[in-house]
């Protein structure tokens, strides 16, 4: 590959707009959920599952929960979309931000992430 397309390819990654807000992760079973924030919600869904799937989740309660109802005892979707204009910009704190308005409906909820 010669430098020029590679720059293209990286100033094209750099800019790409990503689905950007907060996850979750309902156990039908029991009615707990799982919320965390994401800068790109299709990776972070493949992410979780995939740690998920090889018992290597950090959070411990989520992953028994896993252990025992497997990935269709899961209902996952994005439950707040983070509206935003610049794909460079760090969003955390917006995320953050949705993320507290999920904890207000839902008190019982819990992060994803520890």
């Amino acid at each position: 590959m010669d430098s020029v397309k590679k720059k293209e390819l990286i100033e094209e990654y750099k800019n790409r707009r990503p689905e950007m807000g907060v996850i979750s992760y309902l156990c039908k079973e029991t009615g707990e959920s799982f919320l965390g924030i994401s800068k790109d919600t299709r990776a972070d869904f493949n992410s979780n599952n995939a740690k998920l799937a090889a018992n290597y989740h950090p959070n411990k309660r989520m992953q028994e929960l896993w252990n025992k109802y497997g990935q269709n005892g899961f209902e996952t979707s994005v439950i707040k979309i983070l509206k935003y204009e610049d794909p460079r910009k760090n969003h955390t704190a917006e995320l953050e931000k949705l993320r507290e308005q999920c904890f207000a409906i839902d008190n019982k909820a819990s992060k994803i992430w520890l």
